[in-house]
């Protein structure tokens, strides 16, 4: 099939998990014979932009079309790529399916115009941005009444990463015949010879004798990442937990300021923080910490507890986190409601006084994902759904 991905970023696009998805999933369709070509901007973060053009990667053409963001879209994360549109216009024709990935972008809204003036099907993977949270919520009302509804309704399916997500595409009227349920995976070849203990350590002057808690992700206020802040105040000053370490891992999206000024506030001097780690850093810092936390209140997906776990190292998630249900039947962390600063203290300071249960964990861990989470079975899925809408829309003809 002649598949095309479009997506407001792409790899190796810094801290954003559909990014990463998006890759995955072209890379393994193209492996397994598929023509695959992405239509993304060039941008690598709201500020940072990469060559626009051509470029071949894993056998999968990417089109990198110049943003013309101002500083607003920056900041709301919308990247103006005019040139998309006589690219669309002139080849989308060409394609048996289309696969758009992210919901309120200016590549959609295109996408969509398109897809639907030609009868090209196309499935729509918000990866979880479809609730109307946090900031821009009366802009994001706005897009939705003069674009993401009809995005929505004019889809063949709808991807949703759990039932969470799910539940979102029904609030905002997708019928439940149109919702797949397709979780993701990782690349597991990445973790199947991890890297020897004390690498991440060394590389940041880290003691052996401290134990890592580790934040791995955009540094933004929807994060929960001050809740981890008040956790470890609470775990260093009154549990005297006095050899853990609170390592944040990620590049700026707004709130670096506020977190250190939290830790400033609460009289915590001993941290790390690190840009946006490679993947083999990444991995390194899995490996050699002792909790991953991803405490963010709201989340349908989250890849960061899986990938810790594939390095056989325990999570601690909220309870709002969908991945939640994930770490309990696998049994490799906990979830605590989200603001229980007192709570999730105790849950870190059990993870790193308990050797043998967070060794336990970690083994149970690795084991879980390994025999669940392959990318191999959550294409198998999208490959189905992929035919479906394209037999569909033949028979239409």
């Amino acid at each position: 099939m002649k598949i095309l991905q479009v997506c407001p970023k792409f790899h190796p696009s810094v801290a954003s998990g559909s990014t990463r998805v998006a890759y995955c999933i072209s890379k393994e369709l193209a492996r397994r014979g598929h023509s695959v070509t992405v239509y993304t901007s060039n941008m690598k973060d709201k500020y940072t932009k990469t060559n626009s053009g051509l470029e071949e990667m894993d056998c999968v053409k990417v089109y990198r079309f110049q943003s013309l963001g101002t500083t607003a879209t920056r900041e709301m994360k919308i990247f103006v790529t005019p040139r998309i549109i006589s690219s669309l216009k002139n080849e989308l024709c060409s394609f048996d399916v289309v696969h758009i990935h992210e919901y309120r972008s200016f590549q959609s809204i295109v996408a969509h115009h398109y897809a639907k003036k030609y009868g090209v099907p196309y499935v729509l993977q918000a990866h979880g941005s479809l609730p109307r949270a946090w900031a821009w919520r009366r802009l994001k009302w706005v897009f939705d009444v003069f674009f993401g509804y009809w995005l929505l309704r004019d889809a063949a399916k709808v991807i949703a990463l759990s039932q969470v997500e799910a539940e979102q595409y029904r609030s905002m009227g997708v019928p439940e015949e149109k919702i797949a349920v397709i979780p993701n995976g990782i690349d597991l070849s990445e973790y199947a010879v991890l890297p020897p203990r004390g690498s991440f350590k060394r590389k940041f002057d880290i003691p052996d004798r401290k134990k890592i808690v580790l934040y791995l992700g955009r540094i933004h206020k929807t994060k929960g990442i001050d809740l981890l802040v008040k956790a470890y105040a609470y775990l260093i000053k009154e549990m005297k937990c006095t050899d853990a370490l609170l390592v944040i891992a990620g590049p700026d999206d707004g709130y670096l300021t506020e977190v250190k000024r939290l830790l400033t506030s609460l009289k915590i001097v001993e941290s790390l923080f690190t840009e946006m780690l490679s993947e083999k850093e990444k991995i390194s810092a899995y490996v050699d910490s002792r909790i991953v936390v991803n405490v963010e209140p709201r989340n349908v997906f989250g890849l960061v507890p899986l990938e810790a776990a594939a390095c056989s190292t325990p999570v601690v998630v909220s309870k709002g986190n969908a991945i939640r249900e994930t770490i309990h039947e696998g049994k490799f962390g906990f979830s605590v409601k989200y603001g229980e600063v007192i709570g999730l203290a105790k849950i870190m300071s059990i993870l790193l006084n308990d050797d043998c249960l967070a060794k336990e964990m970690g083994q149970k861990g690795r084991k879980y994902i390994f025999e669940n989470y392959n990318w191999t079975n959550s294409i198998t899925k999208l490959e189905k759904v992929y035919q479906e809408i394209h037999s569909r829309s033949r028979a239409k003809m």
